[in-house]
């Protein structure tokens, strides 16, 4: 093998001639590398194609062979069939010249993909059974084993199926044949069609195995395989409606047969047995014969005296399905075999004649067989269809039944009916974790990212980030649904995520750990997060066991889409990404986050409150001195007269500063944050 051509939609695998060099440089044709040269990989996806195609064309040769048995009809071929006189009867048999040529047309081009698959079967490489011990085995690309391979197992079979016999008995056996009567010549196409038909069927269930080997179904859509399976059922039903018009046909001209015969003996007239056939029509002492033989009325299926019995072959003549137009007694027949097998044969009542009562065995067997087969089918792929809302639907049943059983509030059953409805809507009832779990590493982290990464970037703070932290950031991700009233999480509670918020609202809210009259709220929206305080922990650098308190009461104002970091992995993050740790990357997150403006806010007013009031400190204490040096009296000349007033004033000063200073000195030794309250609607 000295060279390996990749194609996008196919493994194509080269193997080298006796006569060439392994140091030759030059490329042969693409053609010729195409089929001369290649070896296809039985698992590539033009070989998968290629089953899937054949698989069809099979299906359509299958229907279109059993029409040559509509070959044979009563009447002369140049008579309108719709117009003849209902008081006279014809007795011949032509063969429809225009039917059969189109039949031939396409199933000539038929043949032509039966030719072609016994090529691909030369070219396609096979597993070498020793070495299926571990794995899939080993691929023999050898062409010489592989034609052996192939001769020695399925080749007689696709030839028989491949070989365009009907073609050549009808165009050029019939034809050469001296004396060959209509009556012969359907015979004999019959039968050939018979035996090349086996073949052509038992082709489809290696191939139908084959299929679901390598891809694990015939059709993707659940409707797609109950179609197939009914189609199966339909062809066999015409299958069973040509069969039962040729040995009609049969029937009818063994009747003619016998009365002919019995008129010879009898020696009343002179019968001869080409008279049966319609080519004989113009010759005189035929027409003759036809004046006076018996043999219409002997042969009258609607004669109540006929000693001859037709048994289930007297419908044909009787409803004049023997002598109508193609597509009239092609739709009877297709409804008298879907009829009959559907039925198991019940409604026919036969005569003695063993053919006749061979063919009704077959048709109960048949019927029975490909009932129970397409029930069985059908009914698997319909509930495929169905099985996931049967799943949902049980497991609201079970839910429902256990909040009955529980005696849960009505308020509470609500919200969990309305959790099950919004889920089931997200999902569809698929567990995608279980599906993304089963696949390779780097598979998931393509669909991760795939699912993810424009979601994520919608979040304000990560579209700091690049794309290799991204990508760890979608690989954690886990998607979190919440429904309207839903507590995500409750001030004091221990922090386990940090969610981010797609779609819907959330209420964050605080009372800065119950603190009387005051109370803060925001409105997440998507691109928003809580959380934060997890992120916080995660970025010490010596942080702690337990995992922070939750410093808000996060709660959902509508359905709610989110995804969630848990804490190992923002620890993971924290230590595997040293770009967290980045100023830039900080700063994006404390101007995000709406803890850290609450916080900042907070701050910020606390400090220009204490510069307002030692603002006004001064200007009092200014106002008063220049008052008090106007009168030409200094400050400290009245201290004594005014010793109560300006104790009260110093002590007061005293105590505001030791307020603030040990505020200060709490604050900053419990790291707790600052918040907004809220006095008469005005922040103070």
């Amino acid at each position: 093998m000295n060279r390996l051509i990749h194609t996008p939609t196919a493994k194509f695998r080269r193997f080298r001639r006796h006569h060439q060099h392994a140091t030759s440089t030059t490329d042969p044709n693409p053609l010729q590398i195409l089929w001369r040269y290649q070896i296809l990989d039985p698992d590539s996806e033009i070989v998968m194609y290629w089953n899937h195609v054949f698989l069809l064309t099979s299906i359509i040769a299958l229907f279109i062979d059993p029409l040559y048995f509509y070959l044979p009809y009563v009447g002369p071929q140049n008579r309108d069939r719709i117009t003849i006189h209902s008081d006279y009867i014809y007795v011949c048999l032509s063969i429809d010249k225009q039917l059969s040529v189109l039949i031939t047309y396409f199933r000539s081009i038929a043949d032509m993909f039966f030719s072609l698959h016994i090529l691909m079967k030369f070219r396609t490489a096979f597993v070498a059974p020793s070495s299926r011990v571990f794995g899939r085995g080993e691929l023999v690309i050898d062409a010489k084993e592989i034609a052996m391979r192939y001769l020695k197992s399925d080749f007689l079979i696709d030839l028989a199926a491949a070989l365009p016999l009907p073609q050549i008995v009808i165009w050029l056996v019939i034809p050469a044949t001296r004396n060959s009567s209509t009556g012969h010549a359907n015979t004999t196409l019959s039968l050939i069609v018979l035996i090349q038909y086996i073949p052509r069927m038992f082709l489809i269930f290696p191939l139908h195995q084959r299929i679901v080997r390598s891809t694990g179904f015939v059709a993707k859509a659940a409707w797609a395989g109950a179609a197939y399976n009914l189609i199966l059922y339909m062809m066999a039903s015409h299958a069973l409606g040509a069969s039962w018009y040729t040995l009609s046909m049969g029937r009818q001209f063994y009747c003619w047969k016998s009365e002919c015969t019995k008129e010879n003996k009898a020696g009343i007239v002179g019968c001869i047995h080409s008279y049966l056939d319609c080519n004989s029509l113009g010759n005189p002492e035929r027409q003759y014969w036809r004046n006076v033989t018996d043999v219409p009325a002997n042969c009258d299926a609607r004669n109540s005296t006929l000693t001859f019995k037709y048994g289930i072959f007297a419908d044909a003549f009787i409803n004049d399905v023997a002598s109508s137009r193609f597509i009239e007694k092609f739709l009877y027949c297709l409804w008298w075999g879907l009829r009959n097998l559907s039925s198991y044969g019940q409604t026919l009542e036969t005569s003695t004649f063993l053919g006749e009562n061979v063919f009704c065995i077959l048709i109960c067997i048949i019927g029975l067989v490909l009932s129970a087969q397409l029930i069985g089918n059908m009914q698997t792929n319909l509930q495929s269809m169905t099985v996931r809302v049967e799943e949902w639907r049980i497991k609201r049943r079970d839910t429902e039944e256990w909040m009955r059983h529980r005696q849960l509030p009505p308020d509470l059953q609500e919200r969990v009916r309305r959790f099950v409805q919004h889920k089931w809507l997200a999902t569809r009832g698929v567990h995608e974790e279980s599906i993304l779990h089963s696949l390779p590493l780097d598979l998931r982290r393509e669909i991760q990212r795939h699912l993810s990464l424009a979601l994520v970037r919608r979040v304000p703070f990560f579209s700091q980030m690049d794309d290799q932290l991204l990508d760890a950031i979608c690989e954690r991700l886990v998607s979190s649904l919440s429904t309207e009233g839903t507590y995500i999480v409750r001030e004091g509670d221990p922090v386990n995520e940090m969610l981010f918020v797609i779609r819907g609202q959330l209420e964050s809210s605080t009372t800065n750990g119950g603190r009387s009259g005051f109370f803060n709220s925001i409105t997440l929206r998507p691109g928003d997060f809580c959380g934060e305080e997890l992120l916080t922990w995660a970025l010490m650098p010596i942080s702690s066991a337990n995992l922070p308190s939750s410093t808000r009461t996060v709660k959902a104002l509508s359905e709610v889409e989110a995804f969630a970091l848990e804490a190992k992995d923002l620890k993971f993050f924290a230590h595997q990404f040293k770009r967290l740790q980045s100023k830039k990357l900080q700063h994006a997150f404390r101007y995000y986050s709406h803890q850290w403006r609450t916080w900042a806010a907070c701050l910020i007013q606390s400090v220009w409150r204490r510069y307002k009031k030692r603002k006004m400190t001064k200007e009092l204490a200014l106002r008063n001195s220049i008052g008090w040096r106007l009168r030409g009296v200094e400050l400290w000349d009245v201290i004594d007269d005014n010793a109560d007033n300006v104790y009260h004033l110093v002590a007061t000063t005293l105590a505001s500063r030791f307020s603030a200073d040990t505020k200060t000195e709490i604050h900053q030794k419990s790291g707790s944050f600052c918040f907004l309250q809220l006095k008469n609607g005005t922040v103070v």
